[in-house]
């Protein structure tokens, strides 16, 4: 950039403060720094292998600036508790479904465009290279309202689908914000039942889907804690209401949710 043009500061709409210079991607983002062998090796890697940014498929980077400046978070003004869209003046209408036992949930985008393409490649195309970008996205929205827990859990996986899939993306999730949070992250305190997959459901249905299909393993580590449950992407409220109905009746203090994306 010239030395005399202004420095151009990307303002989510409806932001409290600027995030980074335009074309500066956040730190978590960046290749950590290699040496000797390993030098060698991810550079002959990349060149039989050169990565495919997670949001145009584009060679050479997992999150490029051009995705990074289109990334959609969300405005300041969506609903405090639910972070769905509200219109000024009027009452939220995500909230009276949400669990009451469910404090408030926390999301950094909109679920739409290179977002939603780096939460599809996580989910389906087993790209776990993403968890890394996305909870670098979460990171960042973090630095403009802090979350604190006593405990980081991930919204569980039905066993079937974890057998088939290999992983748990919510825990993969979970594991790259663990410090942030500040909580000690624990994968084993929640357990699921299989179900149909809540996104071959309908709204209502997804609420009957998950009734009595999330259960506590582990009430003595719960109780008296604010917890926080950490998902990929948050649709009617079902699953983090689940999950948060169970870790109240176990004990914890608070439950809150953290996720990358909201549909709005």
């Amino acid at each position: 950039m010239p030395s005399n043009s202004r420095t151009l500061v990307y303002r989510p709409p409806g932001a409290r403060r600027p995030l980074r210079p335009v074309g500066q991607l956040p730190a978590g983002l960046a290749e950590p720094e290699a040496t000797g062998w390993r030098r060698l090796v991810q550079a002959l890697l990349g060149l039989l292998l050169p990565p495919r940014c997670l949001g145009c498929a584009r060679r050479g980077t997992l999150l490029c600036r051009t995705c990074w400046q289109l990334m959609p978070w969300l405005p300041s003004s969506v609903c405090a508790r639910c972070a769905g869209r509200r219109w000024p003046g009027e009452r939220c209408p995500a909230c009276p479904r949400l669990a009451a036992e469910l404090t408030a949930v926390r999301a950094a985008c909109s679920y739409a465009g290179p977002v939603r393409s780096a939460v599809h490649a996580l989910k389906f195309r087993a790209a776990r290279q993403a968890a890394p970008v996305l909870g670098a996205l979460v990171r960042e929205s973090l630095r403009q309202r802090p979350l604190r827990a006593d405990l980081v859990v991930p919204v569980p996986l039905a066993p079937a689908r974890l057998r088939r899939r290999g992983y748990n993306q919510a825990a993969l999730l979970a594991a790259e914000l663990g410090r942030s949070l500040g909580g000690p992250l624990e994968l084993d305190v929640l357990g699921r039942e299989d179900r149909p997959a809540q996104r071959t459901l309908g709204a209502a249905e997804r609420w009957a889907n998950l009734r009595g299909a999330i259960h506590c393993r582990a009430p003595t580590r719960v109780r008296g804690r604010r917890v926080i449950v950490v998902d990929d992407v948050m649709t009617t409220g079902a699953t983090l209401s689940a999950c948060a109905e169970v870790l109240a009746a176990a004990g914890a203090r608070h439950v809150f949710g953290l996720v990358v994306a909201r549909t709005l």
